[in-house]
């Protein structure tokens, strides 16, 4: 979502996906997005307008909702176990990364995009965790329906349930 990608900004992405530290330990030096994880950060429109995406955001936002919709009558019906909810949240983990590594959005479009991810990656760590992992795939199904509120993803197919 930079253009220019440092090993330690790769790094710290990867530590938040994988749940090792938490975003208020990210400082402003390592990631530059001034606190977009926030869980009060409200997405907002592009003065009325959806944001801009690019090929790569389709992507990675397509895997992650497909391996939701390939699991989502499971979910939904309370027949998914621990160890699937923890297969399901690696399967996510990968798709995260690709996004990291991968999507050059304008900034005010990315920093749109931080706040969406960020619940998708709150939801995964949830769905990683023994407890309510299931809440944590409920999250990222609304954050997949969030996505074509605020971004223009002519492409975009409605998540299948």
């Amino acid at each position: 979502m930079h253009t220019v990608k440092s090993p330690l900004f790769i790094s710290t992405i990867i530590l938040l996906i994988s749940g090792l530290i938490t975003t208020q330990q990210v400082s402003a030096s390592e990631h530059k997005h001034d606190n977009h994880h926030s869980q009060q950060a409200m997405m907002q429109l592009n003065h009325g307008e959806k944001w801009p995406i690019d090929a790569s955001l389709h992507k990675g936002m397509n895997s992650i909702k497909s391996s939701m919709e390939a699991n989502i009558s499971a979910i939904h019906y309370k027949n998914f176990k621990s160890k699937q909810y923890q297969t399901l949240a690696n399967e996510i983990k990968v798709h995260l990364v690709y996004l990291f590594e991968n999507c050059k959005l304008p900034t005010d479009a990315d920093a749109q995009l931080h706040i969406l991810l960020f619940k998708i990656m709150q939801g995964n760590k949830q769905m990683q965790e023994l407890g309510d992992q299931r809440s944590g795939a409920i999250e990222i199904i609304k954050a997949l329906q969030q996505y074509p509120q605020y971004f223009d993803d002519s492409n975009w197919q409605t998540l299948k349930h």
